[in-house]
């Protein structure tokens, strides 16, 4: 292994990071409160719960991403911690949905949903597209 291999991949990872944030503030800002009301009917009952952890791991190709929202949402009080681990088990059966996803070669559209993201954050005035922006921009 390189040390260029090593730089690139403390780079990937960092990248990822700093998605996965961008993404999370963003959903966060763009709900408010709503958000937690939202997760409150979305995490109803257990078998609810897993659904939605499979599905937004299904739609955002990365348990680690849910995972790392999810315990965001729990740190700031929008999500109790029994309703997170029906999420993260959830998260954990969508990894295998996002197997299939993959071989579908969705990826070669990411650089497309970061650059339609960033255009949202730096050429629309409006504040609530901002936040939209981020969570498109931090998919990619």
């Amino acid at each position: 292994m390189k040390i260029t291999d090593l730089i690139s991949l403390l780079g990937g990872l960092g990248l990822f990071l700093y998605g996965m944030q961008m993404m999370s503030n963003g959903l966060e800002a763009a709900a408010g409160n709503r958000m937690k009301k939202i997760l409150e009917k979305l995490t109803a009952n257990r078998f609810l719960g897993v659904l939605v952890g499979a599905g937004i791991t299904a739609a955002i190709q990365s348990s680690s991403a849910t995972t790392v929202m999810v315990v965001g949402f729990v740190n700031s009080g929008m999500m109790t911690l029994g309703q997170a681990v029906w999420i993260i088990m959830g998260a954990n059966i969508g990894t295998t949905i996002t197997g299939q996803l993959i071989a579908l070669d969705i990826g070669a559209l990411a650089p497309l949903f970061a650059f339609i993201g960033v255009a949202l954050i730096v050429f629309i005035k409006k504040e609530k597209v901002h936040h939209y922006g981020k969570i498109i921009a931090g998919l990619g």
